[in-house]
């Protein structure tokens, strides 16, 4: 009876250390935020701590939440779509070069961009699932690729479309915030509505964990891994748009400088809110975090070259905390059974 009442105890004990365990990993990163606004204030008390920078940070990081978001949905069903910046290329410029060149209203030329990227993110599914060619290797080829005709049929040069209602509109304010930072927010809260409480997060999130296991449940696999590409090409040419209407201007190849921020912010949040999975708001909070320890830098005199280093930091910080969580959790569950 001592026994089996001990035995109870450890177990009991030790699920108590696994959501302690686990709430304390959730929510560390916002106490590192805080304690990063905390140290670049007191090192920079006339430049940080202003309105005028927070709303600068919040503004000028609206396409990379959006890029990430999109790619969330391919890390999530196990696949890694290293052609996002191409998608953003492609959404950003292509809209640009009709409206320049053509004359084609920017909304039609991002709805043409969109409906490219859709097929882009199918072609992507096709050579991965299909044809078992792994999505590394698949979207790392199709983005070049795609980045390159898209540079031949737009130029190297940068187009602008400063004036034009749509770079008007998402750089609107509203309390200080440009449109376009209020529609991303409303855009994660619908993705993590999906993701968090819908069979459809939930099926994804069982794909990414083990395919075979979730084709026994009697999941459509395969069906989601297209999905997850052309999610997340579709998105990445959204924030391409979103981009431009921020910018007013863009280049082809403009995408390429988005790819480590985006990986390292879904890395990143992935340890975050709800640890364990690639998630809505943690990726929304890893991109502002990653971008204030960037932006205290830069005022503090380092040159841009420290945002290659904090993103390449960031995401192998949040790769390693992932795989630790993930030893920490399976030991704690081993422990209260």
């Amino acid at each position: 009876m001592s026994l089996t009442t001990t035995s109870s105890e450890a177990r009991e004990k030790a699920r108590r250390s696994g959501v302690v365990a686990r709430r304390v990993q959730a929510y560390s990163i916002l106490v590192a935020w805080a304690i990063l606004i905390l140290v670049f204030t007191l090192l920079l008390p006339d430049t940080f701590l202003t309105v005028q920078n927070f709303t600068a940070i919040a503004n000028s990081k609206t396409a990379t939440v959006l890029l990430t978001l999109g790619l969330i949905f391919a890390l999530s069903a196990g696949e890694f779509d290293l052609s996002i910046g191409a998608s953003l290329s492609l959404g950003a410029a292509v809209p640009a070069w009709l409206y320049t060149a053509h004359g084609v209203p920017v909304m039609v030329g991002i709805a043409i961009a969109l409906l490219c990227a859709v097929l882009f993110g199918l072609l992507n599914g096709v050579l991965s699932v299909r044809y078992n060619i792994p999505s590394l290797v698949v979207t790392l080829g199709s983005g070049t690729a795609l980045i390159g005709l898209v540079a031949g049929l737009v130029g190297n040069s940068t187009i602008s479309i400063k004036g034009d209602w749509w770079n008007d509109f998402l750089t609107h304010r509203t309390f200080g915030l440009y449109t376009s930072f209020w529609l991303v927010l409303l855009i994660a809260f619908i993705i993590w509505y999906i993701l968090q409480h819908t069979p459809i997060g939930r099926h994804l999130y069982f794909v990414g964990q083990g395919r075979e296991v979730a084709r026994l449940a009697g999941i459509q696999v395969n069906a989601y891994r297209y999905s997850s590409l052309m999610i997340s090409a579709t998105l990445g040419a959204m924030a391409g748009a979103m981009l431009l209407g921020n910018t007013g201007a863009v280049q082809a190849r403009v995408g390429q400088a988005f790819i480590l921020a985006a990986f390292a912010a879904a890395f990143l949040g992935s340890t975050a809110i709800v640890p364990g999975r690639f998630n809505a708001w943690g990726t929304v909070v890893a991109v502002y975090f990653i971008e204030t320890g960037i932006t205290g830098l830069q005022l503090l005199g380092f040159q841009a070259w420290v945002s290659d280093v904090f993103y390449g930091t960031a995401l192998v910080v949040g790769v390693l905390v992932a795989t630790l969580a993930t030893r920490l959790r399976s030991r704690l569950s081993a422990r209260s059974t």
